[in-house]
Parts: C-alpha cells; sequence; structure tokens
C-alpha cells in the first residue's frame, strides 16, 4: 500500500514539477529524499531516522534559490497532502530536530508562492 502511495505521489509530482520549469529541485528528487521520514511523520514514536535526517539535509542544501524553495514547498505541500496518516506536528518538527530550517510551514495549505 505504502508503494502504490507513493508511485502515485510520484505522478503527482512529476506533473507538478512541469510548473515549476525555473527549479533544479523536482518532486521526485522531494520524494526520494524524504521517503525514510514517512513512518516517523506517521507515528512521531522514537527518534528522527538517521536517513530522513541526511535527506532533509540533503533537500535543503539543494534548495538554494527562490524557484528551488518554492518547488521543494510545492512538493512538500502535496507529499503532506496526500497521505491521510501524516501528523502535521510530528512533520513541523521534523527540520529542527534535524538541524535544518527551513522559510515555510509544511502544511497542506502553505502558500509556496510566497516562499522566497
Amino acid at each position: 500500500m505504502a508503494v502504490l502511495k507513493l508511485v502515485c505521489l510520484a505522478f503527482v509530482c512529476m506533473v507538478l514539477a512541469s510548473t515549476a520549469a525555473d527549479a533544479a529541485i523536482s518532486c521526485g528528487m522531494v520524494v526520494s529524499k524524504l521517503t525514510p521520514c514517512l513512518a516517523y511523520a506517521s507515528s512521531g514514536k522514537g527518534s528522527v531516522p538517521g536517513s530522513c535526517c541526511s535527506g532533509v539535509k540533503d533537500l535543503n542544501n539543494a534548495a538554494k534559490t527562490t524557484p528551488d524553495r518554492q518547488a521543494a514547498c510545492t512538493c512538500l505541500k502535496t507529499l503532506a497532502g496526500s497521505i491521510k496518516s501524516i501528523n502535521f506536528g510530528v512533520v513541523s518538527a521534523i527540520p529542527g530536530k534535524c538541524g535544518v530550517a527551513i522559510p515555510y510551514k509544511i502544511s497542506p495549505s502553505t502558500d509556496c508562492k510566497s516562499v522566497k
């Protein structure tokens, strides 16, 4: 079931990526980097997996320009909104627990066009 969700999400991200042509970050990249975070984002139990933090850090390091950050935000927003078991309180704490600061809230209601 999780694989089906990821395949569907990857498809949605490919469609969204076509609207963010100026960005170097693709939704496929976002999904790939953050897949290790999914179980933790749903349960919040234990500590954030190291592979999740590595993905968060890699993604943050790749998002150097405004179009990159907006593309990552759009993909994260789609990802967060497409998985019903996501705990947004847990998700919003992941970057900080990984030592990363991002300039927007990961939420289905985030306005990614306002991200600078």
